[in-house]
């Protein structure tokens, strides 16, 4: 009998294994190929827009992120949080859903405020004539109101693990897009034909991704005073570290764009695009790993093993990217151009802040899945110390110090989040 039972112990955590095995290779082929295209599609950018012009484009695309993280404000956080606790109910989930979106549209006029003056100020700032800047910053509308909406509805089916229908959904707009731009750059090389390429496919994708949350959220439901006031209990927690966040988020960026050339900029931009191929590891935690840890009971070894788990995978696959990308780094710049040849040194500092990124965006989404707000004015005041120190050891007006620097912040936040993490988790009952 010990024996049996210790047989059908082993086949169950066999098939386990087996299932996420499976799991993880059809979410990670899918994104493979959605993220291919995305990259493919940022090369024919890169390439195909003069200098100057993809220098517009980094500037326009980072305040694009900047415009949807403030009309965020953590409501995205509040309804993960809200929606792991009723996510089997399809009429509570809706009450949360709809909750959420009411007061996203509510941000958003205030986030548009807030950022497009910016905007303005800076491409004026490296150049740009009026028309050029009132054109980019109107093809950026699109994409920011899909993105008002989009980060929420995937929750619904990212609850329900509903992965297929969702990667159908990422995997046709990362082919429109793709389409869209071979088609329209090769005949207008400008950076609002790019952004609109880049904005339209998100419009057609949100629709799409409305259907898919609605099979599980009943979209017939009002919001709820009382989900309202949760979730603006995260918003209020949330806001101080969000505004920060478009000042450090990319601070580099701004940096460069206030001190550096045009050419430096589009440098700065270039390399980026390559660091997103990244991106593909971060939507694998968020997709599968994050709501799985959302829903996990409070139960401190249970936690302690996921998150470790999480930890060393993503530390072992970073050192792994950056030696390939340093063994490899005169092929990796011949796919972005030859006005780039010559940036080996800075390509390996790029991957090397991108890999930092991919940790504090996972370490970020698993604290946030559970409600796990870190107290924004101790995270920002130590923030706050560390760039002072990094303006004080790296002189920002040449692009490898400006990367150096975004190293030592970069590491510091990552120690932060992972020590708030394991704080959280000793303190589960």
């Amino acid at each position: 009998m010990k024996a049996l039972t210790q047989q059908l112990l082993q086949d169950s955590s066999n098939n386990k294994i087996f299932q996420w095995i499976k799991l993880l290779s059809v979410t990670g082929g899918v994104q493979i190929i959605v993220q291919g295209t995305s990259l493919l599609g940022g090369i024919l950018v890169i390439r195909l827009l003069s200098t100057e012009e993809y220098a517009f484009y980094t500037l326009a695309n980072t305040m694009l992120g900047t415009m949807t993280v403030l009309a965020d404000s953590g409501i995205s956080i509040g309804v993960m949080s809200q929606g792991g606790k009723v996510w089997q109910s399809k009429k509570e989930l809706g009450v949360v859903l709809a909750t959420g979106l009411n007061l996203r549209s509510r941000f958003a006029l205030a986030s548009l405020v807030v950022s497009i003056p910016i905007l303005i100020f800076l491409l004026q700032n490296q150049g740009a004539d009026l028309k050029t800047t009132f054109l980019i910053v109107f093809s950026l509308i699109p994409a920011f109101f899909a993105a008002l909406s989009d980060s929420i509805l995937s929750i619904v089916p990212k609850l329900h693990q509903d992965i297929i229908r969702l990667q159908k959904n990422q995997l046709g707009v990362s082919i429109l897009r793709l389409a869209i731009i071979v088609i329209s750059l090769l005949a207008f090389p400008l950076t609002f034909v790019a952004l609109l390429a880049n904005g339209i496919p998100r419009i057609y994708g949100n629709f799409s991704l409305k259907k898919i949350a609605f099979l599980n959220a009943d979209k017939n439901q009002k919001p709820s005073p009382y989900i309202r006031k949760d979730i603006l209990r995260i918003i209020k927690r949330k806001l101080p570290e969000s505004i920060y966040y478009c000042f450090s988020g990319q601070i580099t960026i701004w940096l460069v764009s206030l001190f550096g050339t045009t050419a430096a900029l589009a440098s700065l931009g270039a390399l980026g695009r390559l660091g997103m191929t990244l991106t593909v590891i971060s939507v694998l935690i968020n997709t599968l790993f994050s709501p799985r840890f959302a829903r996990l009971p409070e139960i401190k070894e249970v936690l302690y093993k996921h998150a470790i788990l999480v930890i060393i995978g993503l530390t072992t696959l970073s050192l792994l990217i950056i030696y390939v990308t340093h063994i490899f780094s005169s092929q990796i710049l011949w796919i972005i151009g030859t006005e780039y040849s010559n940036l080996h040194v800075e390509l390996v500092l790029s991957i090397i802040a991108a890999c930092l990124n991919l940790f504090i965006g996972c370490l970020f989404a698993l604290n946030t899945s559970r409600g796990w707000i870190i107290n924004p004015y101790m995270y920002i005041l130590v923030n706050v110390i560390s760039i002072v120190l990094s303006l004080s050891l790296f002189d920002i007006s040449t692009l490898t110090n400006v990367l150096n620097f975004n190293i030592f912040i970069s590491s510091v936040q990552s120690l932060i989040l992972i020590y708030y993490l394991f704080y959280k988790i000793n303190k589960a009952n």
